[in-house]
C-alpha cells in the first residue's frame, strides 16, 4: 500500500471520527514470541499515532526488539466501524510527562477537580515515560456499507460472478 492509499483511507470521514476516538488496541509480539493486544489510549497527530508508556511495561521492551505493530479502533455499536491500521513503532524514552499523554487521557468524563487529583497523581508517580510514535504502513476502514472485510468482499465477488455466469 502506498502513501497516497494510506492517506486516502485514514482521510475519509469515517476515519477521522475514528481516529478522535480514545481508545485503540494494539498488538505486538510479546517478548515470549506470541502474539499481545492490549487497549491503550492513543492521540492522532494528523499523521502518526502517538501512544505514552512508563518505560518498564512489557511492550516497551517487545517493541524495541520488533517494532511491527497492528491498531484496531473501532465502534460497539451494529455494524461496528473498524479502522485497522500496521506500522512501525519508534520509542523515546521522555523526561517527565509527555504532553500527548496529558491531552489523550483529558478525554474521559472527568469533573475539573478529578482531572487536577488524576494529573498530580500521574506527576508524582511517573519520573519519565516512552513516547511510541506508529507511521502507519497500511490501512482499511470498514464500515459494512463502503467497505467489508477482504474475505466477505472476495465472496461477494464470487457471489457476483455466479450470478452472471
Amino acid at each position: 500500500m502506498d502513501r497516497d492509499d494510506i492517506a486516502a483511507v485514514l482521510a475519509h470521514p469515517t476515519s477521522r471520527e475514528l481516529l478522535g476516538r480514545d481508545l485503540t488496541r494494539l498488538a505486538y509480539a510479546a517478548e515470549h514470541g506470541g502474539p499481545r493486544n492490549v487497549p491503550i489510549a492513543f492521540t492522532w497527530t494528523g499523521s502518526q499515532i502517538v501512544l505514552c508508556t512508563i518505560p518498564n511495561a512489557p511492550k516497551v521492551a517487545a517493541l524495541r526488539a520488533d517494532p511491527r505493530v497492528a491498531l484496531t479502533i473501532d465502534t460497539e455499536v451494529h455494524p461496528p466501524l473498524i479502522l485497522l491500521i500496521r506500522g512501525t513503532a519508534e520509542l523515546e524514552k521522555v523526561e517527565g510527562i509527555p504532553d500527548e499523554y496529558l491531552e489523550m487521557n483529558g478525554a474521559y468524563g472527568m469533573t475539573d477537580e478529578q482531572r487536577v487529583a488524576w494529573e498530580a497523581e500521574v506527576r508524582s508517580l511517573y519520573d519519565r515515560m516512552v513516547r511510541i510514535t506508529i507511521t502507519p504502513t497500511w490501512a482499511k476502514l470498514i464500515d459494512f456499507e463502503e467497505t467489508l472485510p477482504t474475505a466477505v468482499e472476495e465472496l461477494v465477488r464470487e457471489r457476483e460472478q455466479r450470478r452472471t455466469a
